[in-house]
């Protein structure tokens, strides 16, 4: 067993995405074990407050920068001194193994990869040096957990980091609160009886997720099948899509609500989803279509929509940026969609109860490593 004493997932901020919704997850699951968890954040800032268990120990730094949070970091576990330290994102990483070192504490720390390292983000001065830090920090952690295999492979081989200190533990994207909040009735006049069928595409309006492909795509679709598109999300790529939107004539075919704080109500009534990322670690929100029965299509980006779907059984996988090969795996499942039983089988493997158990043998493992 576990000692008694705090296990603590340290983010950035809850502002949004599936990591910190993942680690969210993880924290609940964990307190609903009657384990000691605090989630302390770097920033107050973000959308998931409202999720967090009242048996989690919210803690909130309040750095004005996520690297000022470093000295409280240290502090804090010098004063409350966890069993085990798990980190998300690599930023938030180096920090948790920096303030562990710092502090001279016996704290087990566990970082956790959510994404492959791809071209399009290794520009920045602050990205680079940051992935020149991985290989000398992370093998300072005493275990690393990566989302996929795919993102497994892609540590190994970017950062020479040994595989056998590598975990592969998927996120818990089936859980019962996407299944409740899938049941809430929508109100939105698309989703009324005898309406055309909505495509929908869920993330940050960023480049990794690649909606212009989607959107270009989509009028392609229009000329085979009367549909309308709806992305749900907020990020900087907006004024280039609502330009293209316009430029392709589909303003009154695509919308663009922006974030929404329950978008498994929309993937439940709608006819399909679409992922359409350059990249992804695991990709969430596939599952949690899958989850409420809707039928999916995604791009064979690195590294876990191919996992997910494994290999294409569950859903059409296309190369990524071919907007031609996108539009034509739509139209043959919108035409031939899997049954909403088959893909709810596949998404069931991806629970929050076989996610927490796994980090507790992750857990056990590291701290009495002669019994594993």
């Amino acid at each position: 067993m576990i000692s008694t004493q705090t296990i603590t997932i340290f983010l950035a901020s809850l502002r949004g995405g599936g990591a910190e919704r993942s680690m969210l997850r993880l924290a609940n699951n964990l307190a609903e074990k009657n384990l000691k968890v605090d989630l302390v954040l770097a920033q107050k800032d973000g959308v998931y407050f409202s999720e967090i268990s009242p048996k989690v120990n919210l803690i909130c730094l309040e750095a004005k920068r996520v690297l000022w949070s470093l000295p409280k970091l240290v502090k804090y576990l010098k004063q409350k001194q966890p069993t085990h330290l798990i980190c998300a994102l690599d930023y938030v990483n180096l920090i948790g193994l920096w303030a562990r070192f710092i502090a001279g504490v016996s704290t087990r720390t566990i970082v956790t990869v959510r994404n492959t390292v791809s071209p399009q983000v290794n520009q920045s001065i602050k990205n680079r040096l940051i992935h020149r830090l991985i290989h000398h920090s992370y093998l300072r952690a005493d275990s690393i957990v990566a989302i996929s295999e795919g993102v497994a492979d892609n540590l190994t081989n970017t950062f020479n980091l040994p595989r056998n200190l590598i975990k592969v533990i998927y996120n818990p994207a089936y859980t019962s609160n996407v299944l409740q909040q899938a049941k809430i009735t929508l109100s939105h006049p698309w989703f009324s009886p005898r309406e055309p069928p909505v495509i929908l595409g869920v993330g940050r309006l960023t480049q990794q997720k690649d909606f212009p492909t989607l959107i270009k795509a989509f009028a392609i679709v229009q000329q085979y099948y009367s549909a309308r598109l709806m992305i749900l999300g907020e990020g900087e790529k907006r004024p280039q899509l609502e330009a293209l939107i316009h430029e392709l004539g589909l303003e009154n075919k695509v919308s663009l609500p922006g974030f929404v704080e329950n978008p498994f109500a929309y993937m439940a009534e709608a006819a399909l989803f679409v992922l359409s990322s350059a990249w992804e670690g695991f990709g969430n929100v596939l599952v949690e279509a899958m989850a409420v029965g809707t039928p999916v299509v995604a791009t064979h980006c690195q590294s876990g929509p191919e996992e997910i779907l494994t290999r294409g059984k569950y859903g059409h996988l296309v190369p990524v940026g071919d907007v031609e090969a996108l539009a034509k795996a739509i139209v043959e499942t919108l035409n031939h969609p899997n049954s909403p039983e088959f893909l709810q089988s596949r998404a069931m493997e991806f629970s929050e109860e076989k996610n927490v158990t796994e980090y507790l043998e992750l857990m056990l493992s590291i701290t009495f490593p002669e019994n594993h």
